[in-house]
C-alpha cells in the first residue's frame, strides 16, 4: 500500500501544486490571468497591455470548435486604445464555448464587441446569447442596439460595447458560451479575465430604507454586473489609472437632473485610503474631484442635488458611493442624507466622521431592488434639516451602478425599444436579407401580428353573442391568458367577450373561411412567407382569383407584446383613411387567428432608400411618399374624436402601394392624445431610437409634436439615403439627425444627399424640404410645426420641383422664403378625403388633382 506521504511528496503532485501555487501569486500581483485577441494569430498590444490571440497554442484556454476567425473589412474607427484588438473577430454560427482554465476564485471578465464588418458578415446582423459559468450574461443579444441604447441614456457616441462581469468560480474553470440565434451568429472581438481582490465585495451590505440595516447578499452564489462607473465632478480616467483591474471612469455630467445644482472641488494632494486594502477599490484620482450642493443660495432645505441613471427594472442593484471631505478639517460642517429610489439610504452623513479626517478615501456600498416597472435608479444628496451643520451640503466623490443575478439571470432584451437601423447586408446573411427584403409588401407588418391573437377570441364568440351596446374600452382576452388554449381563454371570459364580439367583428370586415386561406397561402407554403416576428409568420396570398394580400397568422401559443395586439385592434377598429393601411377581413376557424391586410406592394419606403438594391425614387416619388405620410398622420392627429398619436413614425412604418401611394402601417404603439385641458400624455418611452423625439424621451411627456420630430427624422433619411444610427460610421456621423442638422444649419444638405439622385431636384425645393425637416426637429415641441403645416410646406417644395422639371420661370412661384412664423394665411382643417381639395399658400398655383 502505499503511504499517503509518498503520494503528496510525489514530483507530479509537487510540480502541480507549485504551478497552482506560483499562478495564484502572480495572479494576485498581476490582476491578469488571460487577454485574448479573437480571431488573431499571435500577440498585438492595446491599453497598455498584451494581449495573444486566440489562435496561438500553448494557451490555458480552449475553444469547443473553430467557428470563423475573420479580419475587419472596413476601416477601423473603433476607439484607439483598443484597435489592435477590434482588427479582428472570431464568429460562431453554433453553439460554442471558450474552457478557461483558472484556479478557484472571483473573476472580472470583461466581452469586448465592435459591430463592424468582418469577411463577408456584418455583426449588425447578429443577435446570440453568451453564459459563463451557469450565469446567463445576455440573452437575444445585438451589439449596435446596445450601442444606440447607451448612447441615448448618457448621451454619448460610443462605437463599441465592453460588457464587465464579476463570477465566483470553482474548481471546474471557467466555460464561456457564446449561442446565436436561429439563422444568425455570435461574435466577440475580445475576453478579459482577472482575478479580483478578495475584498472587492463584503457578503455584507446596507439596504435601502432600512433605517441602516445590513443585508446578506451571498454574492458567492449571484453574479455581477456593471451599469455604470463614474468618477463625480472630475474628468473621465482612462483604464491605465486603475492598476488592479484596468477600470475606466467615466464623468457625470449627462446623468445629472440639473448640473447647476451643485459645484465642483477638488485637491490633487495628501488624499489616503482609510485602509490600505481600500487601494484595489478605486484609484486615488478618483478622489481627488466631488461635487458638492456649496449651498448654492438654496434656502429650501428640501432641496437636492440628484443623477438619474437608466437600468434594466427586475433586478437587485449595488450602489458603490465613494467619499473624501476635501474641504472641511473638523467634523459636523457637512451634514446630509443620501437616498436612492426616493428612499433614505442614509442619515446624518459625515463624511469627515465616518473617515476620521480630512483627505481621507473609502466607499460605501447599497442594495436596493427594482421592480418590474421603473426602468430608472435616482441617486439624490441632499442636506439633513434636523442638524446642526453650517450650511446646506453634501459631497459625492465617486459612484458605481452593479446589477446583481436574479436565479442565475444577468441578461435583459432590449426589445421594448426597437434600434431602427437598416443593418448592412453580406454575402452569408443574403438569403435571410432577401427574406426580409423581398417581403416588402408586407416586412413592415410584423409588429401588426398581434391583431390575431385578440380578434380570434372576439369573433369566435360574434355567434353566441347577444347583442348589447359595446362597453368603450377593449381587452382582448388573451391579454390574461397569453399560454393557455384559446378554448380554455374564451370560456374564462364569456361574459365579457358576449359583450364585446358583436362591435368588434362588425369593424373587422370580411369574414374568411380556413380553407379560403389555405388555398390562398397555398396551404401557407413557406415559399409565400414575406415577413415574420415573435407572433407568427406573415403570407403573401390571393383571394377571388386576382387580388394579392397580406395573410398574418399568429402563433397562438405566444404571450409576448399582447398589449401591442390590443392597441392595433383597437386603432384599426376606428380608423379608415387612404393613407393609412387597410385591413380586408379574418379567419376564426380551427383555432386560427388570422388577418388580412390589403397587400403593399412596393414595400417599405426604407426599401427603396437604402439595403435592398431596388431603384432608387426620383426625388418627386421621395416628396410624393413624404406628403402621403405626412396626410395619414395628419388625419391621426386631427380627424379622430381624440387625437392619436403614432408614436413609431420610420421609414419602415410607412409602406408604398402600386403606385407608390404612401401608407402609414403598425399602431401597436398608438396612444390616444391629450384632452382639450392637457399639454400632454405622461407615459413610459417607447418607439425606436434614432426616431425618439428626445424631449419625450427626456420628461415621458409624449405629444403630437413627438410625432412630428420622428417624421423631421423620416425627412433627412429620404433625402440623404442612409440609416438614421450606424455605428460603424465615424462618431459625429452616427447619428442622422445630428449630422444632417448640422449641414443643414449651414444650408449645404445638398452637399449630403443621396448621390444618385445625380442633381435630378430643384435647389429651391431642396432648401425648403431642408426648412421643414430642421423645424420639425427643433428641440422644444412647442417651436415645431404641427403635420398640418408640414403636409402644407411639403406641398409646396412638390410645386416647386414641378415647375422646375417644367422649365416655368421660378418668379411665377416666388423664391422668397416660406417661413412657419411668417405665414400671411391660416390653416385649413384638413377632413379625410380632403387633403388634395385643402387651399393652398396664394404664391401657389392651384394644380389638378392625380
Amino acid at each position: 500500500m502505499v503511504a499517503v506521504t509518498d503520494v503528496l511528496m510525489s514530483p507530479v503532485v509537487l510540480a502541480v501544486v507549485s504551478i497552482a501555487f506560483f499562478s495564484l501569486q502572480f495572479l494576485r500581483a498581476h490582476g491578469s490571468e488571460l487577454l485574448l485577441s479573437c480571431g488573431s494569430n499571435g500577440t498585438v498590444d492595446a491599453d497598455g497591455r498584451r494581449w495573444i490571440g486566440d489562435m496561438a497554442t500553448g494557451g490555458n484556454f480552449t475553444l469547443s470548435s473553430p467557428g470563423l476567425a475573420a479580419p475587419l473589412a472596413r476601416k477601423n474607427n473603433s476607439d484607439e486604445i483598443f484597435r489592435p484588438v477590434y482588427s479582428s473577430a472570431r464568429l460562431f454560427n453554433t453553439a460554442t464555448w471558450y474552457t478557461i482554465s483558472v484556479l478557484p476564485g472571483s473573476y472580472c471578465v470583461r466581452l469586448h464587441f465592435f459591430p463592424s464588418t468582418y469577411g463577408n458578415f456584418s455583426a449588425n446582423n447578429s443577435v446570440f446569447d453568451v453564459t459563463a459559468h451557469y450565469y446567463k450574461l445576455v440573452s437575444k443579444f445585438n451589439v449596435s442596439e446596445e450601442i444606440v441604447w447607451r448612447n441615448s441614456v448618457s448621451n454619448s457616441v460610443i462605437n463599441a460595447v465592453v460588457k464587465e462581469y464579476f463570477i465566483v468560480v470553482d474548481a471546474g474553470g471557467l466555460k464561456i458560451e457564446f449561442d446565436p440565434s436561429p439563422g444568425s451568429f455570435a461574435f466577440v472581438n475580445a475576453i478579459e479575465v482577472m482575478l479580483t481582490p478578495d475584498n472587492l465585495f463584503n457578503d455584507t451590505v446596507r439596504k435601502v430604507g432600512s433605517a441602516g440595516m445590513q443585508l446578506p447578499l451571498g454574492l458567492k452564489d449571484r453574479g455581477v454586473e456593471t451599469m455604470y462607473r463614474l468618477n463625480i465632478g472630475g474628468p473621465a480616467l482612462e483604464s491605465a489609472s486603475d492598476q488592479y483591474l484596468h477600470r475606466p471612469w467615466y464623468t457625470d455630467e449627462a446623468f445629472m437632473f440639473s448640473t447647476n445644482a451643485a459645484q465642483t472641488v477638488s485637491n490633487a494632494s495628501s488624499i489616503m485610503y482609510v485602509s490600505s486594502n481600500d487601494s484595489s477599490i478605486a484609484p486615488i484620482n478618483v478622489y481627488e474631484t466631488a461635487r458638492i450642493m456649496g449651498n448654492n443660495m438654496v434656502v429650501d432645505k428640501r432641496f437636492n442635488v440628484s443623477w438619474r441613471f437608466y437600468v434594466h427594472p427586475n433586478f437587485d442593484y449595488l450602489v458603490r458611493l465613494h467619499f473624501c471631505e476635501l474641504v472641511y478639517d473638523k467634523p459636523s460642517q457637512r451634514i446630509f442624507k443620501i437616498y436612492i429610489n426616493n428612499k433614505t439610504a442614509a442619515e446624518n452623513y459625515d463624511v469627515y466622521a465616518r473617515a476620521g479626517g480630512i483627505n481621507k478615501a473609502y466607499h460605501e456600498d447599497f442594495f436596493d431592488n427594482l421592480t418590474q416597472q421603473p426602468d430608472s435608479l435616482w441617486l439624490q444628496l441632499g442636506a439633513d434639516s434636523i442638524t446642526s451643520a453650517s450650511g446646506t451640503d453634501a459631497l459625492l466623490n465617486g459612484l458605481e451602478i452593479f446589477k446583481l443575478s436574479r436565479n442565475g439571470n444577468l441578461a435583459y432584451v432590449l426589445g421594448h425599444i426597437d434600434i431602427g437601423t437598416q443593418r448592412d447586408s453580406s454575402k452569408a446573411g443574403k438569403k435571410k436579407e432577401l427574406w426580409e427584403e423581398v417581403g416588402i409588401g408586407s416586412a413592415s407588418f410584423v409588429a401588426l401580428t398581434s391583431v390575431v391573437l385578440a380578434s380570434w377570441c372576439y369573433i369566435k364568440k360574434k355567434r353566441k353573442a347577444v347583442k348589447k351596446e359595446a362597453p368603450p374600452g377593449w381587452h382582448p382576452l388573451v391579454l390574461h391568458e397569453a399560454m393557455k388554449s384559446t378554448t380554455d381563454a374564451r370560456a374564462a371570459s364569456k361574459s365579457s367577450l358576449t359583450r364585446n364580439a358583436s362591435s368588434i367583428g362588425h369593424m373587422m370586415g370580411r369574414r374568411f373561411s380556413i380553407a379560403e386561406i389555405r388555398a390562398a397561402t397555398k396551404n401557407f407554403d413557406e415559399s409565400l412567407v414575406i415577413g415574420t416576428g415573435g407572433f407568427g409568420k406573415v403570407y403573401k396570398g390571393e383571394i377571388d382569383e386576382d387580388t394579392t394580400v397580406a395573410i398574418k397568422r399568429a402563433n397562438t401559443l405566444c404571450g409576448q407584446g399582447l398589449k401591442e395586439f390590443e392597441t392595433e385592434i383597437e386603432m384599426l377598429s376606428k380608423l379608415r383613411h387612404r393613407h393609412l393601411v387597410a385591413m380586408i377581413g379574418y379567419c376564426e376557424e380551427q383555432k386560427e387567428m388570422i388577418l388580412v391586410y390589403e397587400y403593399m406592394a412596393k414595400g417599405t419606403l426604407r426599401s427603396h432608400l437604402y439595403g435592398s438594391g431596388l431603384p432608387p425614387l426620383t426625388w418627386k416619388q421621395r416628396i410624393d411618399a413624404c406628403i402621403g405620410a405626412a396626410r395619414g398622420l395628419h388625419y391621426l392627429h386631427t380627424g379622430a374624436d381624440r387625437c392619436i398619436i403614432h408614436r413609431d413614425v420610420k421609414t419602415t412604418n410607412i409602406l408604398l402601394d402600386d403606385n407608390f401611394v404612401a401608407k402609414i402601417a403598425d399602431f401597436g404603439l398608438s396612444k390616444t392624445g391629450p384632452t382639450l385641458d392637457q399639454t400632454h400624455v405622461s407615459t413610459a418611452v417607447r418607439g425606436s431610437f434614432g426616431y425618439l423625439d428626445p424631449e419625450y424621451f427626456r420628461r415621458q411627456q409624449l405629444t403630437q409634436k413627438s410625432d412630428v420630430y420622428s417624421f423631421g427624422v423620416v425627412l433627412f433619411e429620404v433625402a440623404c439615403a442612409r440609416p438614421v444610427i450606424d455605428p460603424t460610421l465615424p462618431k459625429d456621423q452616427i447619428n442622422l439627425a445630428e449630422w444632417a442638422m448640422r449641414w443643414q444649419r449651414q444650408r449645404s444638405l445638398e452637399a449630403i444627399m443621396d448621390p444618385r439622385l445625380d442633381g435630378d431636384f430643384s435647389s429651391e425645393s431642396l432648401k425648403k424640404f431642408g426648412e421643414i425637416a430642421e423645424k420639425c426637429l427643433a428641440d422644444d415641441g412647442r417651436s415645431r410645426p404641427s403635420m398640418g403645416e408640414v403636409l402644407w410646406h411639403l406641398e409646396y417644395v412638390l410645386q416647386l420641383h414641378d415647375a422646375y422639371k417644367r422649365n416655368v420661370d421660378s418668379e411665377s412661384f416666388g423664391s422668397g422664403e416660406l417661413g412657419f412664423d411668417d405665414m400671411s394665411f391660416s390653416l385649413p382643417h384638413i377632413r379625410e378625403g380632403e387633403e388634395e381639395h385643402h387651399s393652398k399658400p396664394s404664391s401657389i398655383r392651384e394644380e389638378p388633382d392625380t
